[in-house]
């Protein structure tokens, strides 16, 4: 295979997907992959005979981090390399010239700004759907670049993109044919497949949404559903309004895994769930972590009543404590 002089590493969310778009914009010739964290170390070996490697959205895992910064520090030496993104860091900081890292941003904003000198300035348009899909659209650039649009066409646009991609899951080459046309700003609408596959993912989200509130459990202050059949994370989210407590969690069995995977999502809590997920998931044989506000865990299924009881007390202990200040 023809190798080109730039590869793209990237996550498969909404905010992943206009990440690369936008790294793509600025080296129009890259080559793109999706990855996630815990394959990233294993990834990077793709990338031997590239100049140039971007890293898009894609966080540093615990277990594997200083591997990795030590793989990196050694392609650095020798081929140009940016990693960009905004998620918790392990204890161990990176500080180097390659790493760009904001917690207060979503990584589309971010690699916006990275790239800036090589990019038209209309592809802003791409970094505010990535903020959207990422809840992160209340940063002062987003606010401020958000002013240079309809609003109401932004967020359909956003909307179209994000369902679509809900909907397609994993087909990781989908999303790399979405890629190509969004790196050159057409709008979501505009793309073959986003309007229906949209459809769709929105119809399954109502069905899912009643299935919730039917299913829903709530404890002293976070709220879950067992195997809601539908997308974990709005899954999620439902469950903490139909239970009406600030945490909402979605919990679906994988029986080749012997676990659970969690979706975690807040919606008015002041308990930083990626910290202690990092805390108690691993009290249970599990891991877990992701951003204050969203985060995911894999607990074994033996474990997950335990699990879900002291994740309870905590956050209720937690929030008992906020209250008294």
């Amino acid at each position: 295979m023809k190798k080109t002089d730039t590869i793209i590493f990237t996550h498969g969310d909404s905010d992943g997907v206009c990440s690369g778009a936008i790294a793509k914009s600025a080296y129009p010739d890259a080559r793109v992959y999706f990855t996630s964290p815990v394959s990233l170390h294993n990834r990077l070996d793709m990338a031997e005979d590239y100049d140039n490697i971007i890293i898009c959205d894609i966080a540093v895992d615990e277990r594997s981090c200083v591997n990795l910064y030590n793989k990196i520090n050694d392609i650095a030496s020798h081929t140009d390399i940016t990693y960009i993104d905004h998620h918790p860091l392990p204890r161990m900081c990176w500080d180097e010239p390659w790493f760009h890292h904001d917690l207060n941003t979503c990584a589309a904003e971010l690699t916006y700004k990275v790239f800036k000198s090589r990019l038209e300035r209309d592809i802003r348009r791409i970094a505010v759907y990535g903020a959207i899909g990422d809840y992160r659209d209340n940063t002062p650039e987003i606010k401020k670049w958000t002013r240079d649009w309809d609003k109401r066409s932004l967020y359909f646009q956003a909307g179209t993109l994000i369902q679509a991609l809900q909907y397609v899951g994993r087909n990781y080459d989908f999303k790399r044919e979405i890629i190509d046309p969004l790196s050159t700003d057409l709008i979501p609408s505009e793309i073959p497949n986003l309007i229906p596959y949209a459809k769709k993912a929105s119809r399954i989200e109502e069905e899912l949404r009643i299935r919730v509130k039917e299913l829903v459990h709530p404890l002293h202050s976070v709220a879950y559903v067992l195997d809601p059949e539908g997308y974990l994370s709005k899954s999620a989210i439902y469950a903490a309004s139909y239970g009406r407590k600030g945490i909402g969690i979605a919990a679906e069995h994988r029986n080749n895994k012997a676990a659970y995977d969690l979706s975690l999502r807040s919606r008015n809590s002041s308990v930083d769930i990626n910290l202690l997920l990092r805390d108690i998931a691993p009290q249970y044989g599990g891991s877990g972590g992701g951003h204050p506000m969203a985060a995911g865990a894999r607990i074994p299924e033996e474990k997950l009543d335990a699990f879900l009881q002291e994740f309870d007390r905590r956050v209720n202990m937690a929030e008992t404590k906020q209250g008294d200040l």
